[in-house]
């Protein structure tokens, strides 16, 4: 999950590509391909699943707006959660930087009473 931009990226489960699912799909891909894509559906289910999930779509340029709707939606959801994390280490700074000043303001005010008392007992 390193790369967040493209809802399809490959994992080490997924060998195949958006291209060669729709070539299987639509009968297009030549044997070797047709095999390559039903051992791995046979040895994973994720892949299996995703071929079941592509068969519902007629037509390829579908799902290829589908892939760019969900990209869109995982970038804005990404982009949505960096920006809460940015927020919630300035407010950390911050609470750092408010008891620096006030542990500062302290010692000049002890400072302060300590120098006063000096001048008033002599």
């Amino acid at each position: 999950m390193t790369d967040l931009k493209d809802i399809l990226n490959h994992d080490d489960e997924l060998d195949l590509s958006s291209e060669e699912m729709i070539r299987y799909l639509q009968g297009e891909a030549s044997e070797e391909e047709r095999f390559a894509v039903e051992k791995q559906m046979a040895d994973s289910s994720f892949v299996n699943e995703a071929i079941e999930g592509l068969q519902d779509f007629k037509d390829p340029a579908q799902v290829q707006e589908y892939v760019a709707q969900l990209n869109r939606q995982l970038q804005k959801h990404t982009a949505r959660k960096i920006a809460r994390k940015k927020k919630r280490r300035l407010r950390k700074d911050e609470t750092w930087l408010i008891v620096a000043i006030l542990g500062i303001l302290l010692l000049c005010a002890f400072g302060y009473l300590v120098i006063h008392h000096f001048y008033t007992v002599k």
